[in-house]
């Protein structure tokens, strides 16, 4: 049985019709990674999973752990243990990134998680980021950069520790340094063989020290390819001239 498995899925922003029928399966343990041009539906099926009440599922299933979601929530999705995080993360001002996560946890959960537990795995998570202790007071993206705001992403997956994690345009926007170190967050996040990962992209930056199992291009709505890790190499390659002609 698939973690996630799509059949036929049509999504709606609006009044247009953004995915025309997209088929994808992810299984335990499994990294996939989404390309495809500007515009193509990328961050659109990253919310359709994630339930975002601004995108309407007007055909076809999502399954989770083999349970028909599609009239659940992104709260109750979230429970279940998907997690998405976001191209642009907000600002919170007035609560902490630590609290904000541990009020995650307790959430998701449904029990009270203890201050220490969490600090002592909290400073083990911060440690693989190369981040300071003091980063994680500070209230939730404000006054982030955007290096930090992504990194605070990452953080809160490795935190939370989802059973599938969909990482949106995660490396967009950042240098080399900050790539690196977003990347070994996600390797992190690998070393679990439960838990399973979708890196929507349309650069292969974040991409070159992963282990990827399978890549599909997603162009003006519709899947259009599947590949291994090499369908990366040859996009890195060539672009997406040969999907868009």
């Amino acid at each position: 049985m698939s973690l996630l498995s799509i059949k036929n899925l049509k999504v709606n922003v609006g009044d247009k019709e953004i995915l025309h029928g997209i088929d994808l399966s992810i299984g335990k343990g499994e990294t996939h990674v989404i390309m495809g041009p500007n515009g193509a539906g990328k961050s659109t099926l990253g919310n359709a999973i994630m339930g975002n009440p601004n995108y309407e599922i007007t055909d076809g299933s999502i399954e989770f752990e083999g349970k028909d979601i599609l009239e659940e929530n992104a709260t109750n999705r979230a429970k279940m243990g998907i997690y998405l995080s976001f191209q642009n993360p907000i600002e919170v001002p007035g609560i902490s990134l630590a609290n904000f996560m541990r009020n995650s946890l307790e959430r998701i959960s449904g029990t009270k998680v203890k201050i220490w537990d969490f600090r002592k795995k909290l400073d083990e998570k911060l440690k693989v980021l190369n981040m300071d202790k003091e980063y994680a007071d500070r209230d939730l993206n404000v006054g982030f950069s955007g290096g930090e705001k992504k990194k605070s992403e990452i953080l809160q997956l490795l935190m939370l520790n989802p059973k599938l994690a969909i990482l949106d345009e995660t490396d967009s926007g950042l240098d080399v340094d900050a790539v690196k170190t977003v990347s070994e967050g996600v390797k992190e996040f690998q070393k679990d063989k439960e838990r399973s990962l979708i890196i929507i992209t349309h650069s292969t930056r974040i991409l070159e020290s992963l282990n990827v199992d399978y890549t599909h291009v997603i162009v003006d709505g519709k899947l259009v390819e599947t590949g291994d890790a090499s369908l990366v190499e040859t996009i890195n390659k060539n672009g997406f001239e040969s999907y868009t002609a």
